[in-house]
């Protein structure tokens, strides 16, 4: 059985619309990611932290009614569960406000064996924190030495502007140690000055990753790798709120993954059709979450996601798909 992992920030996210609050949520980018997976059956542990206080603990038991494994969360007692308040704007585009008291002590855990084709899900600001990076980066070089595919979400928006000369080395360090970069226009926007898919991708090609999987919002989904490079369009949805977008794409894909059974050793070959399903899975998941107040997909969406899969299985009983 393959496992995945993901390993970022875990907030308690509090959503404003109009200048009031109208919802409540375990939130963070891994967090999203997780609880969607764990909604699908896949076999997914969060590796964060968050406080034994009142928010943790709601965090906490949302994590197993979900079906994440909480095993590797670090669970502190000096400091807080960190609170994020998301600002709606008129596109339903979250600004966000964070309140963080961490103890001195960090991700203080025993970090799981890695196997061969395990799949692992890092970034966000998280893995570019100082307090926390050397355990993220030791994790990150561990499963590479185990094969494990390794997808990065750099995640980095305009806030972060001010700070990316100082953080910029350590992306590009990220991108090097990854197989998959799933990246939003504006992440590249604003690490790289770069506002095309196509310099995009020349540009991770230099720090040695091969595949890139370039999100632009309503303009479309752009995917290159060493031997494909497509372009496809996004339908038009009605969206309540954007928190868990990227997220929710980067749960499509590694669902896509698992249900095609694609392995490290296949990544440089996947033929096109099953790259239009794992771009197809993302595009679907992104736009379940946004028509909802919903961080992660809707149970209603995880069933019929899962019982297509499961008759799939059925009419194609093969334990590996050969890739061209």
């Amino acid at each position: 059985m393959r496992n995945i992992y993901t390993i970022g920030e875990t907030v308690f996210d509090i959503i404003f619309k109009n200048s009031k609050p109208c919802d409540a949520k375990a939130g963070g980018a891994m967090l999203n990611t997780a609880v969607s997976l764990g909604r699908l059956d896949m076999t997914v542990s969060l590796i964060s932290e968050y406080g034994k206080d009142k928010a943790g603990k709601l965090i906490d038991d949302f994590l197993i009614s979900n079906g994440v494994n909480t095993k590797f969360i670090f669970k502190f007692s000096n400091g807080k569960t960190a609170i994020s308040l998301a600002f709606l704007d008129d596109r339903n585009e979250a600004e966000y406000t964070f309140f963080k008291l961490y103890p001195k002590e960090r991700l203080n855990i025993e970090f799981p064996q890695i196997k061969k084709n395990d799949i692992v899900l890092f970034g966000s600001f998280y893995s570019l924190s100082p307090e926390v990076r050397e355990q993220v980066m030791r994790f990150i070089e561990n499963a590479r030495k185990a094969e494990a595919i390794i997808i990065y979400d750099p995640n980095i928006r305009k806030p972060h502007k001010d700070q990316i000369e100082s953080l910029r080395k350590f992306i590009i360090r990220n991108i090097s140690v990854s197989d998959i970069v799933r990246g939003s226009d504006e992440d590249f926007s604003v690490i790289f000055n770069i506002n095309n898919p196509q310099s995009a991708y020349n540009k991770i090609r230099q720090f040695d990753c091969k595949n890139l999987i370039y999100t632009a919002s309503d303009k479309g989904v752009f995917l290159f790798t060493p031997k494909i490079q497509k372009e496809y369009s996004v339908a038009k949805i009605k969206t309540v709120s954007t928190i868990g977008a990227g997220d929710n794409f980067n749960a499509g894909i590694i669902f896509s993954i698992i249900k095609n059974n694609i392995l490290k050793s296949d990544l440089d070959n996947v033929n096109e059709n099953i790259l239009d399903d794992m771009i197809s899975c993302g595009i679907n998941f992104s736009a379940d979450v946004c028509m909802s107040y919903e961080n992660y997909i809707s149970r209603k969406f995880a069933n019929k996601t899962k019982s297509k899969f499961l008759l799939s299985t059925i009419e194609s009983p093969s334990e590996h798909i050969t890739l061209t």
